[in-house]
């Protein structure tokens, strides 16, 4: 996580998979087959679990950003921390699953958990890490604010569904304000070129704030683009595989398939230079936090508070990692940042609401 990010839409995905039921009484099938009617006291622990975990996550990107550094003052590498973070988060699941001792995925199983794994595990983080050298806290929000629509999106093209027209319109919105927003802040750097020709002065890794063209934005914009694809798709095959097993266990698996590959990720990756304690903090906080006890604390919100209900608040996210990004990185506020951050989410909860309340027929 991280996968962490945006997770919620791994289990809310589930409404693509088909749902057959055997007959069952009418009291008990209101009892059984309703994930959403639960008792006010479970709905509202859900809830606080769900803003818990959110906010878990919410700091990522902010603290990733405290690790790598800036393209001035460069600290630990994005491939570093991702391959670092998944390692301890997979050393945690591995006496995790040594305690509850879950069954083993048989099967087809493995093949969607290694894309589950390549998704939120490997690429997410890596690209993730990657692009926030370059951009703030801020700016990383945003972009990433489109993540709900993107899974959704993902999860119906693998799924074989033909979602209704509103949602892939509300999709388009939501693409076209991020990509405006990343043009704004680009622009007025740029000059009349629109970056076609760099000017004399101008540096990679410059950002809006910096004099000159951040030829930094466009490529860090292009690695958080990455990245939402990857976590779209880790969340698309960790639905399929939630049906069949607790999704604590599918995010404890993933990482421990992936361990001999981010152990010798991080061994080989490894700083040379000695490293502030801030940035080793930082490191702490995703791998223990965002990639491993932020997930068990979202998932668990989801099962006894409702999915349909808990996970609308996955689309506080954007707005918690502005809030945190002030803060911890020293960020000013900005008002345009959270006008497009509201619009994003807008957009998002629209796109969701029509898969919700419209029929999703399968693609012939």
């Amino acid at each position: 996580m991280d996968t962490h990010a945006v997770p919620g839409e791994l289990t809310s995905l589930s409404r693509f998979a088909p749902v057959t039921t055997k007959h069952i009484p009418n009291q008990a099938m209101a009892k059984t087959t309703s994930p959403d009617r639960v008792l006010p006291s479970h709905e509202l622990k859900g809830y606080l679990l769900g803003v818990v975990g959110v906010a878990i996550f919410s700091a990522t990107l902010p603290m990733t950003k405290l690790a790598v550094g800036s393209d001035a003052t460069p600290l630990m590498s994005g491939e570093f921390i991702s391959f670092a973070r998944a390692a301890i988060a997979a050393l945690l699941s591995l006496g995790w699953l040594a305690i509850v001792r879950p069954p083993l995925p048989r099967g087809r199983d493995w093949a969607w958990l290694s894309v589950t794994a390549f998704g939120v595990v490997l690429g997410f983080p890596l690209f993730s890490s990657m692009a926030m050298r370059y951009v703030d806290g801020t700016h990383a929000s945003v972009v990433l604010g489109v993540l709900p629509l993107a899974t959704a999106g993902v999860g119906a093209l693998v799924q074989r569904r033909r979602a209704p027209l509103s949602f892939w319109l509300a999709s388009m919105v939501g693409c076209a304000l991020v990509v405006w927003f990343v043009a704004r802040r680009s622009v007025p750097a740029l000059g009349p070129e629109l970056g076609l020709a760099l000017g004399p002065g101008l540096e990679l890794g410059q950002t809006n704030d910096s004099p000159g063209f951040s030829l930094g934005v466009g490529y860090a914009d292009g690695l958080l683009l990455m990245a939402v694809l990857m976590a779209a798709m880790g969340y698309t095959s960790g639905a399929m595989l939630s049906a069949r097993h607790r999704a604590e266990t599918v995010i404890s698996w993933a990482l421990v398939i992936t361990l001999p590959v981010t152990a010798f990720g991080t061994w080989q990756t490894w700083p040379t230079a000695p490293m502030p304690t801030i940035a080793w903090a930082a490191l702490a906080y995703v791998a223990i936090f965002s990639m491993w006890i932020g997930f068990f604390a979202w998932y668990r919100a989801l099962a006894i508070g409702g999915v349909m209900r808990v996970s609308q608040v996955q689309l506080l996210q954007p707005f918690f990692g502005i809030l945190v990004s002030i803060p911890l990185l020293g960020e000013t506020w900005s008002w345009e940042s959270m006008a497009f951050a509201s619009a994003v989410v807008a957009s998002a909860f629209i796109g969701r609401q029509c898969l919700k309340n419209e029929s999703i027929q399968r693609t012939t």
